[in-house]
């Protein structure tokens, strides 16, 4: 139980992370640069994650690696940084809530991983406070900013799970390092061929794009991708909901945003989701492999776990 306590808080930097990671692409980065602005996080990412695990893409990973890549890295973060700038950072990031109802379906068939109920009543309680958040916003919704977002939220939560089915045989860090490297690759030729030169960078653009590359995506999705090998995906995607919080508060502090009574309802709500998903004595019991384990990953991620379980 505490070993998964301790995976829950590592997880839970990530979802952090990208929900700072709104405010910061919608205050700093050039806007009508989608693809760049999505190469420029993924790549510099990638080289570094590639210089730690000093290892390369063996058999089958080099077309997972691009596959992965593909979905996790290229569409969506080409998406992401479309709704963070056409979307107020509250919005934008309040949309991802969705995910952990994604996520929790797609893992039923891919990952042999059914849905407990308070996954799914947290799940519910969360959806039901982002639809207090869209619906009752002071400011006009940007449909294609939200259609977005919401494609974004699809294309990872499959992802993701497609990342647990697979990662098994190798570590997070690798994995990790080789579809954000095969993502950004895929991304720059079609940048320099749909938007043309690059635009000029300013300092503080240039530590902003540092934040999203390190922090937002080369220790987040690090994090993110082990605690999904040692955590039931249900308790994963509900730490998911921490992103929109993140997004909200750092909408409302910072960048001065106003949310109504109603919104700050749904906030509330989604915590409460949050807690629905915590770990389970039953859950440390099935057991997770240690910390400090030769390879980040357990048994249950090679063959169907039982009903519930990680």
């Amino acid at each position: 139980m505490e070993a998964n306590i301790r995976w829950v808080a590592l997880a839970g930097v990530a979802p952090v992370a990208w929900g700072a990671n709104y405010f910061v692409t919608h205050t700093f980065l050039p806007a009508g640069y989608p693809l760049y602005g999505a190469a420029w996080r993924a790549l510099p990412a990638g080289l570094v994650l590639l210089a730690l695990c000093r290892r390369r893409p063996r058999g089958a990973w080099w077309w997972r690696s691009a596959v992965l890549g593909l979905l996790n890295v290229s569409l969506f973060f080409t998406l992401v940084y479309v709704a963070s700038q056409a979307l107020p950072t509250s919005l934008a990031s309040t949309v991802m809530a969705v995910s952990p109802l994604a996520m929790m379906l797609i893992a039923w068939p891919l990952v042999s991983e059914r849905p407990r109920a308070a996954h799914l009543a947290g799940a519910g309680i969360g959806l039901a406070g982002v639809c207090l958040m869209l619906l009752t916003g002071a400011e006009e919704v940007n449909v294609p900013g939200v259609l977005a977002s919401t494609a974004a939220m699809l294309v990872s939560s499959f992802g993701h799970i497609l990342t647990k089915r697979w990662s098994a045989d190798s570590a997070a860090l690798d994995s990790t390092a080789w579809q954000l490297t095969a993502g950004g690759l895929l991304l720059l030729p079609v940048a320099a061929v749909t938007e043309g030169s690059p635009p000029a960078l300013s300092a503080p653009t240039l530590v902003a794009f540092a934040y999203v590359a390190l922090v937002a995506t080369a220790l987040a999705f690090t994090v993110w991708f082990a605690g999904l090998r040692h955590l039931p995906t249900g308790t994963v995607g509900l730490l998911g909901l921490l992103n929109p919080v993140t997004g909200v508060l750092l909408g409302m502090t910072i960048a001065e945003e106003v949310l109504t009574v109603q919104q700050l309802g749904g906030l509330a709500l989604v915590l409460v989701g949050v807690l629905l998903g915590r770990p389970t004595r039953s859950t440390g019991r099935r057991g997770c492999r240690a910390p400090g384990s030769p390879v980040v990953g357990d048994r249950s991620a090679r063959t169907p776990s039982a009903p519930g379980s990680s």
